[in-house]
């Protein structure tokens, strides 16, 4: 079921141009306020945008004299609360997906009862939403969202507020089956998007600055919010033939790409695993943060980061204000040229 979306919603300052193909788990990430609930928003038909069109496998849902309601789109939204009605079993919460499309009492409790074994709920199917753990009650709203048979699914950060342990089971039967399956999931943990997603597109101020398949967005971020999204730094300077020149300081030798000029424009992306500091040289900062990282300690200088042992930063008694001198060896930095990408925004 293929999606197409064009639209503006001044008053939110989006303005938008998406199209997904059939099949396709398509990932939106971006800051708070970029966007990403209204995109999902225009396409489940909670919000009307101001102009545009928003057509789903040939139809059109949306466009200037024309409006499908919700509950008539076949759209379903899966987000991290799981909103189970509380008077229902699990099973009853499931059927009623099903008795919603106007299946039979009798089919309707035989297909909630396939999609409890496919979760492995068969145990509870009689439970209550009050007896049930978040793991369990997001498998049941998972199950329910599954048996509607929708012509697209939203889902809205659906992991957020479950334990690792439980999120990443969960997130193991969900690629399972969102394959082949059209899909647009909002979310803010990198496991999503490269566990889910086909595509990954990055909003910013209602527009979309990043689009492309999901590792070669993380391998080559163009912007500060993928980057830390993907857990690099990311900075971009001045190639001079030998290595890269930062507006704020110092410089970062590199191995270049074919086909670079002197004096191109190019983005460097490096993680802060690979961050090291320097005596002399180096690129100079300003240590502006210190945060326990596993068994290292993060060092947050400008637009830096950097993962140290414990003992080096105690004894080079790094605080917040202290200069720092850092290098990255040149065959850890991934070099790429900051090539302009353009977008159709038009509704």
């Amino acid at each position: 079921m293929s999606l197409s979306l064009r639209a503006e919603v001044p008053e939110r300052g989006v303005a938008i141009a998406l199209d997904v193909p059939d099949g396709q788990t398509l990932a939106l990430i971006g800051p708070n306020g970029a966007g990403k609930s209204t995109v999902l928003s225009l396409v489940a038909g909670a919000l009307r945008p101001t102009s545009g069109r928003v057509v789903l496998d040939g139809e059109v849902l949306t466009d200037a004299g024309r409006w499908v309601p919700p509950h008539a789109r076949r759209v379903t939204t899966l987000s991290q609360d799981p909103v189970l009605f509380p008077h229902l079993t699990a099973r009853g919460n499931i059927a009623f997906a099903l008795r919603s499309r106007r299946a039979s009492r009798a089919r309707s409790r035989q297909e909630a009862q396939r999609w409890l074994a496919e979760l492995g709920l068969e145990g509870l199917a009689e439970r209550r939403p009050s007896r049930l753990s978040g793991g369990q009650a997001q498998r049941v709203a998972i199950a329910r969202a599954l048996a509607a048979d929708p012509r697209l699914l939203l889902l809205d950060e659906p992991m957020a507020a479950l334990d690792i342990d439980v999120a990443s089971a969960l997130r193991e039967q969900l690629r399972r089956f969102l394959h082949g399956r059209t899909a647009l999931i909002v979310t803010h943990e990198v496991l999503d998007a490269l566990t889910l997603a086909d595509r990954l597109v990055v909003l910013d101020g209602g527009r979309i600055v990043e689009d492309g398949p999901t590792a070669e967005v993380l391998r080559r971020p163009r912007t500060a919010f993928s980057a830390r999204f993907a857990g690099l730094n990311l900075v971009t300077g001045r190639w001079d033939g030998n290595a890269v020149h930062l507006p704020g300081g110092g410089v970062l030798a590199a191995v270049p790409p074919a086909g670079l000029a002197d004096g191109d424009s190019v983005h460097a992306a490096f993680r802060p695993s690979a961050v090291h500091l320097q005596g002399t040289g180096g690129i100079p900062r300003t240590v502006a943060s210190l945060a326990p990282r596993g068994d290292l300690v993060r060092i947050s200088a400008e637009d830096l980061a950097a993962d140290l042992p414990p003992h080096e930063v105690a004894a080079r008694q790094l605080a917040p204000g202290a200069t720092v001198r850092l290098a990255v060896p040149a065959d850890a930095v991934a070099l790429y040229p900051q090539a302009p990408q353009t977008y159709d925004d038009s509704p």
